[in-house]
């Protein structure tokens, strides 16, 4: 889930047992990432693999909500990896006689593999990909012989395929289904709209952060559903339907939160309320609500809003999971892409990422070499894991690495030093390998304030306390990994922020134009789940645009963009969410509602004159000869200008306060 715009600020010590307070699934998350460590660490010592803490370290990024999610990732991961080091392995037998080839190998396999993961869809598992690309050619350059070369390169194979095993035993026999998933956020939703209902002035921050999220986990959940089998293909249809009504729920919720025309007397909002939380019941169960009855009284004495907010909620409840011949026939658009993306040869800035990538690892890699400090060699192995694709995304990650990287260091010097000379048994070292699993999860599936920091915590802590197959504790190696972890993020920083910086600023603009595009074909979606699929996605796509244009703040003054380029996007931003609520109950009340594309073409004018001359709309007819709809529109039209109004930059107050809303009545 993307996190909300002041979500990107660090994290201050006032709030940060907030951040670490605990969440529905936030538990069994860290306890199934503990097991798995743990296990993983037990084959590996068992075995005598090297590198056991990369091992369970690989574990981090191989979980995810659900356990078909998470077995999916693991396979496909297990089949990417052996064609890689088969490749691998393919050039070392070529190269090992020749320490010069051997160097230029490692460096133009890094590029290639690492544009790969930057222009195709392999980018999600990016991380994973890089480090394993980085462990392989490491073992490359340190083994001169040929048999030496292949051992070293299974076990780089075994790194992976020990974790991806023990993870989908795991997840088989404890993962969480996705029906049920699916199942427990639909109620979460609708009980934050039944509180909504009931109290409109508490704090919003929950919806808001429901709506900036959007439904997309939930319908991969439903898909996903099918093909474990936890739920058959009537009960899926149905869900999908619950889904998108779930969504219209929770911007009517809104809509009575944010405008004191729409909220509603107890005598609705109770038996709304009451509803909605036994609809949760139902869906906690395993089900899901069906031939709902919902017993309101008359609605003609209230405000055209509030009227508008009840029925539509009515609506959305008591077709909650009900499949209509409309809705049974819709069907989305499906679009054939390719393995890369659209952009992979037109953008430079994947062939720049690998590069950068590649000659950070290799001033590593030739550093730890020309020294013959070994020791450090983890400084090579973390430039793959930090890469990331922006100048922003690098800064404002590097606090949160470096804070995570001495947070394990100094938990796992202190388990050498107080806990592993009293520790004489196996069971000793899964006990400890567990403690910090956890507690690293707890972190890194948290907030994404603090998440990023999880990671690089469990990557401290294994690499100082899982030194062999038996407890030990020689501060030496702590020392060197710390440093080498540490040194990897310095010249991470360094590369990234001097060499062909890249600056979110151009990801803002082509999303944003892409932004005005989803809500222009929102007015042209007749189908009433394929519409709010739309509107869901756009919300969605508005929260990580905020997120975005924050993350500006954390570039260089020679990357950042100008304050007034800020400013600018803010305020398009701003105006769009604005208009979210009434643009989609419009679409809701008619499709290809006129005032959607007037309220657009309205933002589009504005920025081309910078608000100097915005164009009038005529004035809408009288209120008080209109039909009860018509009234509801009117009150739509009136709602989405004055909230535009509101927004207007503070230079042109006087010039606005001398403006009626467009759509107010003559």
């Amino acid at each position: 889930m993307a996190p909300p715009a002041d979500d990107l600020q660090r994290p201050r010590l006032v709030d940060l047992m907030t951040l670490l307070a605990p969440f529905p699934g936030r538990a069994a998350a860290a306890t199934r990432v503990a097991l798995i460590c743990a296990l993983t660490t037990l084959v590996t010592t068992a075995y005598g693999t090297p590198e056991a803490a990369l091992s369970a370290y690989v574990v981090f990024f191989l979980i995810r909500p659900d356990r078909v999610a998470s077995i999916v990732t693991s396979v496909a991961m297990l089949v990417l990896v052996s064609i890689i080091i088969g490749f691998v392995l393919f050039v070392a037998l070529l190269v090992l006689d020749n320490p010069m080839s051997r160097v230029a190998s490692i460096a133009g396999l890094s590029a290639v593999l690492l544009f790969v993961t930057s222009a195709s869809k392999l980018r999600p598992v990016g991380a994973i990909i890089a480090m394993i690309v980085g462990f392989a050619l490491d073992k490359l350059g340190s083994v001169p012989l040929g048999e030496l070369a292949t051992r070293a390169l299974l076990y780089a194979w075994l790194m992976v395929a020990i974790p991806i095993g023990v993870t989908i035993s795991v997840q088989l026999a404890l993962g969480p289904s996705a029906r049920k998933l699916a199942g427990d956020e639909l109620a979460k939703r609708l009980r934050l709209a039944a509180r909504v209902l009931r109290d409109p002035d508490a704090p919003r921050d929950a919806l808001d952060a429901c709506l900036r999220a959007g439904d997309e986990d939930v319908g991969k959940w439903l898909e996903l559903s099918l093909l474990e089998g936890s739920s058959a293909h009537t009960d899926a249809a149905a869900l999908r339907q619950a889904r998108s009504a779930t969504f219209a729920i929770l911007v009517a919720a809104d809509l009575v939160a944010r405008e004191r025309t729409a909220r509603l007397p107890a005598s609705f909002s109770e038996p709304l309320a009451t509803t909605l939380e036994r609809m949760a019941e139902m869906l906690d169960a395993g089900g899901y609500p069906v031939d709902i009855e919902l017993s309101l009284p008359a609605s003609e004495s209230m405000t055209p809003l509030a009227r508008l907010a009840v029925r539509h909620l009515r609506d959305a409840i008591t077709g909650f999971a009900a499949i209509t011949p409309e809705a049974a026939s819709e069907t989305r658009p499906k679009t054939h892409r390719g393995f890369f993306l659209g952009d992979a040869l037109s953008n430079p800035d994947h062939v720049r990422y690998a590069l950068k990538t590649t000659v950070a690892a290799m001033i590593c890699y030739l550093l730890y070499s020309l020294l013959d400090w070994p020791g450090i060699h983890t400084c090579f192995i973390t430039v793959y894991i930090v890469s990331l694709g922006t100048t922003a995304e690098t800064v404002e990650k590097l606090a949160l690495r470096i804070a995570g990287c001495v947070v394990g260091a100094l938990a796992g010097t202190a388990m050498i030093v107080f806990v592993m000379p009293s520790l004489t048994t196996m069971a000793g070292l899964l006990s400890v390998v567990a403690i910090g699993a956890w507690l690293s999860a707890w972190v890194a599936f948290g907030s994404p304030r603090i998440a990023y920091a999880g990671f690089q915590i469990a990557f401290a802590f294994f690499l100082c306390v899982i030194q062999g197959p038996a407890p030990a504790f020689d501060l030496t190696i702590a020392r060197d990994r710390t440093f080498g972890i540490l040194l990897g993020n310095v010249v991470v920083y360094l590369i990234f922020t001097r060499v062909w910086p890249v600056s979110v600023a151009g990801r803002v603009d082509a999303a944003l134009v892409d932004l005005r595009q989803r809500w222009e074909a929102l007015s042209a979606l007749a189908g009433t789940r394929l519409r709010r699929a739309q509107a869901a996605a756009a919300m969605a796509r508005r929260g990580a645009l905020e997120n975005d244009i924050a993350l500006t703040r954390f570039e260089p003054s020679w990357v950042r963009p100008s304050p007034d380029w800020v400013a600018a996007r803010r305020q398009a931003l701003a105006e769009l969410h604005a208009l979210e609520g009434p643009m989609f109950l419009l679409a809701e009340r008619q499709p290809g509602d006129a005032g959607i594309g007037a309220w657009l073409k309205r933002l589009d004018a504005d920025e081309r004159t910078d608000g100097a001359a915005r164009p009038r709309h005529p004035p809408a007819a009288d209120a008080s000869s209109a039909s009860p709809a018509d009234r509801e529109r009117l009150s739509l039209l009136m709602l989405g200008d004055s909230r535009l109004i509101q927004l207007q930059p503070a230079s042109r107050d006087r010039d606005v306060a001398k403006e009626r809303a467009p759509h107010a009545p003559a």
